[in-house]
Parts: structure tokens; C-alpha cells; sequence
């Protein structure tokens, strides 16, 4: 029976998946595994390289062009050879980011050994092969290759490509592979009620789509930049070091690799200021810390501080001004509403 993977349509809302092998009787947990990823992400021939019972578990998110998947995994082997790719199509491009232990990839043209702060794009209906000597964990990005190839253009890179993702990775491959992660760990964090949101300044799901696809452009395309992936790649690098008091523009813009002027624009053209956003991702930051338990002993001045506000009076009257109540009324606010729950 030939296995044929197909978008969802444009009108279905997301759908997220989890699977653990916890639980399985350890004769069954491969096929169990390789079943949950024929379904959920990309259909695989999977075996074991020790006498280990193999322990895995995914969490899988479907939007209506995309999925994207956090995977763990014990040692093992995954592949897609000619025959198995003949009786299972798939019509993805896959992007697979390493974030834990190292793995190999071999493909037609050698071998490649992947470390993690590295991602690899390829496309699933090419032979390959994935070992994985010991634990790993990855993420996970496919997206039908025609859209793929809209979006990186007909100089796209010679696949498989690799980027790096890590510390030495550039704001936008960084904002790439932080959008993949955040809109899996709200699933994974037990919050599926909050499935059209993603990070403190919610966002619509066909929002997180436009920004993957403009992120894939500005890491992968060779067309002008996608003005999506650089605000996306701006805000995210916003995201990562704000609790640096002197975040200016000028460094954001360095970063994502434009001008000031041009970042000035665009964020503009999103109907609002760097500035401005700076300081509201602050302002929600800090509002969510000041709501969290664990952090109640921290002081509501020592959370303005670690959320970038200079003073203890700028953060208390910009909160004010946003939230209509002072960080100590609203830190009061959330208590009394934990302690009635």
C-alpha cells in the first residue's frame, strides 16, 4: 500500500500529537515508533543498534502547510532507501535541527556528521540514512517541496544543506529554529488551550506560518529578503537579549543584517516603533515573572532590572501606564488569584 503524505487544507485548524514509547512493551516499541511517525511526520524505516529496549517520544505539531515535531530518541537508526520512498512518498522538504548528541547523515553524495547548533535540509523523497550512536533530541520542520522551492527560489542551495543554528548561527537562522522550538513547547508545557498563541505576545497560527516561510526565505533564498523573516528575526533576537538595558536599534539591525533605516521601515510598516516593541516585550516579560510563583521572592525592582529596565521608577511607570496597575499591585493581583484556584 503506497503511503502518501498530503497538506492539510488551508481551512482545517492546527492539530498537535504526542507519543511516548513509556508503556509499550518493549517488543512492540518500534513498530509503535515507526507507525506514530508514518502518521505524524515522515514514514521511516527504523531499527535498533543495541540490545536496549528503545525509549523515544515526540510531540508533533500540524499547521496547514507545515509540521513541525520535538523528538527524543535513544540509539537508533532511521532511514528512507529507494524502495521504502517508492511505496511511502512523502513531497516534503525536511529540516532537521540537532539539539542534543550527534548523529550522522549519509545521502547519495557521502556523509555528513551532524553536532548539535546544526540543522540539515534535505529532501525526504532522496534516499538516506540518520544514525544516532546514543540519545538524541531534534526538531523538526517539513513543508511540501513546491512550496519549498517558491520560497527559496531556483538558486536555492544544493541540498543537503546545513546551517548552523547555535551561538555561531546568524538572528534569522537563530529566530528560525526559536519559533520551531517555542510553538512546540506550548504543547509540550500541557497549555493545547493556548494553540493560537505562541510566546507572551500571542500570534495567530497562519501569523507563525508566514513567519517560518519568511525565515526559510531569509536563511535558504536567493531573492531579496523576506520583510516576515527580518521583523521575525529582529523581534526574536529582541526576545534573546532583552535583559540588556542598552538594547538599540542599531545592534538589532546588525544582527539581522540590514540597516537601521530599513529596520526602522519595516517595523513601520507593522504599525509600530523598535522602540515601542522593545519596550513592550519587556513590559510582558516581566509582567509573566512577576506572576510566577517561583519567582516571589525575587523583588519586583530586581525583576525590572533583569528584564532591561534601568530603573526601578521607569519599570514601575511603564507597567503602570500599560497595565493600569503598578508591578507590586499586579505581583499581589496574581497571588490572590493562585491562592482562590
Amino acid at each position: 500500500m503506497v503511503h502518501t503524505m498530503t497538506a492539510h487544507p488551508a481551512h482545517e485548524p492546527p492539530r498537535h500529537l504526542r507519543f511516548s514509547t513509556s508503556g509499550i512493551l518493549p517488543d512492540n516499541r518500534v513498530q509503535m515508533w515507526e507507525g506514530h511517525n508514518a502518521r505524524a511526520l515522515l514514514p521511516l524505516d527504523i531499527r535498533t543498534i543495541d540490545d536496549r529496549p528503545m525509549q523515544a517520544s515526540e510531540t508533533n505539531l500540524h499547521l496547514p502547510s507545515m509540521r513541525m515535531a520535538s523528538v527524543f530518541g535513544t540509539s537508533q537508526f532511521v532511514e528512507r532507501s529507494e524502495s521504502f520512498i517508492s511505496e511511502n512518498p512523502t513531497g516534503v522538504v525536511a529540516i532537521f535541527f540537532a539539539t542534543e548528541g550527534e548523529a550522522v547523515f549519509f545521502h547519495r553524495g557521502g556523509h555528513v556528521a551532524l553536532r548539535p547548533g546544526q540543522a540539515i535540509v534535505y529532501d525526504a523523497d532522496r534516499p538516506f540514512l540518520r544514525g544516532f550512536n546514543n540519545r538524541f533530541r531534534e526538531l523538526v520542520l517539513t513543508i511540501p517541496k513546491q512550496r519549498y522551492l517558491e520560497i527559496v527560489g531556483s538558486k536555492g542551495p544544493e541540498l543537503p544543506a546545513i546551517f548552523e543554528f547555535g551561538a555561531t548561527g546568524t538572528a534569522t537562522e537563530q529566530a528560525l529554529a526559536r519559533l520551531v522550538q517555542e510553538s512546540l513547547h506550548r504543547i509540550e508545557r500541557g497549555e493545547p488551550e493556548h494553540i493560537d498563541s505562541s510566546g507572551p505576545l500571542g500570534k495567530p497560527w497562519s501569523d507563525i506560518e508566514n513567519e517560518a516561510q519568511g525565515l526559510i526565505r531569509n536563511v535558504l533564498g536567493d531573492a531579496t529578503s523576506s520583510e516576515e523573516g527580518l521583523i521575525s528575526a529582529a523581534q526574536r533576537f529582541i526576545d534573546i537579549n532583552i535583559s540588556d538595558s542598552d538594547l538599540q536599534a542599531s545592534r538589532i539591525a546588525a544582527a539581522v543584517g540590514i540597516s537601521e533605516r530599513q529596520l526602522s521601515r519595516i517595523f513601520a510598516d507593522a504599525g509600530q516603533t523598535i522602540g515601542r516593541y522593545v519596550l513592550n516585550t519587556r513590559l510582558d516579560f516581566a509582567k509573566e515573572a512577576l506572576s510566577t510563583p517561583e519567582r516571589d521572592k525575587v523583588s519586583v525592582s530586581e525583576i525590572g532590572k533583569r528584564f532591561g529596565f534601568a530603573s526601578p521608577s521607569h519599570f514601575s511607570r511603564t507597567f503602570r501606564e500599560k497595565f493600569e496597575m503598578t508591578p507590586l499591585q499586579w505581583r499581589k493581583e496574581s497571588q490572590r488569584q493562585t491562592f482562590q484556584e
